[in-house]
């Protein structure tokens, strides 16, 4: 990182943070931007996704067979916490890209860096797949809540193309979620699980490559950062940035070689930091001068909205854990007669939400603002989520032994709640934290929705260790009505939401 970098001179590009003319509508009826970062994310998700479909069923794998041989419950349960970890960063990456970097270099570095953890996750040794999990979560959360802030800044507030823009953005998302896990689920099943690290990586260095062409068509696309620091404030952020992340290593090394930073204790310590980074980022943004009493005002409605993202993601995020080794162990890898991996299941959830995406989209345009409200939406998407997991109770209800193999279209039929879930909750959410989000801290908040990723994560690390040791329908079970419990009692919360976030609908 070049320390003189923000003080470059700039060509005069005056437009380089509005948002396009509001007659922008070269990319199905929106901003010709939002092509430009819809492509980017389906190859980010090809590689992400693709690689979490099989990450866990790696990581269970017998050695003989190129796995490390963790038992079902402790692979899921890193899984998780490699998914904690991911979202963590996010807010460092908000800060970078509020302060220092700026969110078009933000997010070019994110790519980055995950191209290159997801190539050193293609050498078949275990120390290059740690170095490479490190490296990916490094570069989600510089890219991933930036990317989505520059969504946002491509519409202004009262435009009601918005909701819509977002849906279209995350369908494009789940396009790379439904192709990555093909290509990746057929050639770690088939070649070995670092072929599939190998097609991850080649699907981030594409998407590289298109985000730098299309970054003409971007609000947000300057070199500095909108809020930067002072020169020399900006030099000690920098250092304290660079000595902090080697004393960090330095000290994890250490405790690694003494032998007490196992794995356990790594995964609970990042459950714990998931548990104490949004509670003191929420109490900062509060707190801060530089946010304004009415801001300060939608932002306690956003801790709901916040809250109701964590219970649904921490069901969502076992799409690729515990149901992956349920599909795995428990589910018919057939359909039709057609074979095919059981990482395949995972392209089912992407699938869904490729399908409904535009319909949710096309059906909030047509409604303009007769639409849900946003608050609404979202707890129908947890209702939804809860209700996957609970259909899960039937297929497992009674059958105790190994040989028994529940029918391709339960695991479907759940993934097809959850996407419709998904669409609606995460869509609503991101859309509804960009016009929460305070000016000073507006990367950052779109950080915070990602915290609520990781702390779904962590507190989903914590539980999932049980897995495998209660029955599978209690297991579901318990897990969905606490879900549908959750939908209900945001949609109780519904009159106070609308009230304390208005104008946001």
């Amino acid at each position: 990182m070049s320390r003189t970098a923000p003080d470059v001179e700039e060509p005069p590009d005056p437009e380089a943070d509005q948002p396009p003319p509001g007659d922008d509508h070269a990319f199905l009826g929106h901003p010709r931007g939002l092509a430009t970062l819809s492509g980017l994310e389906v190859w980010e998700r090809f590689s992400f996704l693709g690689m979490q479909a099989i990450l866990v069923l790696y990581f269970a794998d017998a050695v003989a067979n190129g796995g490390l041989g963790m038992d079902p419950g402790t692979a899921a349960s890193v899984s998780a916490a490699y998914g904690t970890m991911v979202y963590l960063v996010s807010v460092a990456g908000g800060w970078l890209a509020d302060r220092i970097l700026g969110s078009y270099r933000a997010v070019l570095w994110g790519g980055i860096l995950i191209a290159c953890g997801h190539y050193a996750m293609a050498v078949p040794t275990a120390t290059m797949t740690w170095a490479g999990l490190g490296l990916i979560s490094a570069g989600t959360g510089l890219l991933k809540p930036n990317v989505a802030s520059m969504v946002g800044k491509l519409y202004r507030t009262d435009d009601d193309r918005r909701d819509a823009g977002f849906a279209l953005y995350y369908m494009a998302i789940n396009t790379g979620a439904f192709a990555g896990p093909l290509v990746t689920g057929w050639l770690g099943e088939h070649q070995g699980w670092h072929w599939g690290f190998s097609a991850a990586a080649i699907g981030m260095t594409a998407g590289l490559v298109q985000y730098v062409l299309g970054r003409r068509h971007l609000a947000g696309r300057k070199h500095s950062a909108e809020f930067a620091l002072a020169p020399d404030a900006m030099r000690a952020a920098v250092t304290k940035i660079i000595v902090g992340c080697l004393a960090f290593a330095a000290l994890a090394t250490l405790l690694a070689a003494a032998g007490w930073l196992a794995m356990a204790r790594f995964v609970d310590l990042l459950t714990l930091v998931s548990v104490i980074a949004p509670a003191v980022y929420f109490a900062i943004m509060f707190r801060s001068p530089r946010v304004t009493p009415a801001e300060r005002t939608r932002l306690r409605p956003y801790v709901v909205l916040f809250l109701a993202s964590v219970v649904f993601n921490f069901i969502l995020f076992q799409a690729y854990s515990t149901m992956m080794l349920l599909a795995s162990t428990s589910a018919r890898t057939e359909i039709l007669g057609f074979h095919f991996p059981a990482g395949w299941y995972a392209s089912a959830l992407g699938a869904f939400e490729v399908a409904l995406a535009p319909v949710v989209a096309a059906l909030w345009v047509r409604m303009g603002h007769r639409q849900p409200h946003a608050s609404n939406k979202i707890a129908f998407g947890v209702i939804l989520g809860g209700l996957s997991f609970l259909l899960m109770v039937i297929p497992t209800s009674g059958h105790g032994g190994h040989d028994y193999r529940m029918a391709a279209w339960w695991i479907v039929g759940s993934y097809l709640l959850l996407g419709l879930g998904d669409v609606l909750l995460e869509t609503s959410g991101m859309s509804a934290t960009s016009k929460l989000a305070p000016k000073a801290f507006s990367s950052q908040t779109m950080a915070l929705w990602f915290l609520s990723l990781a702390l779904a994560n962590g507190i989903q690390a914590q539980v999932v260790k049980v897995y495998g040791q209660v029955s599978d329908p209690v297991y579901f079970g318990v897990n969905g009505a606490v879900a549908v419990a959750s939908g209900l009692a945001v949609i109780a919360l519904a009159p106070w939401l609308r009230r304390t976030m208005h104008p946001v609908h």
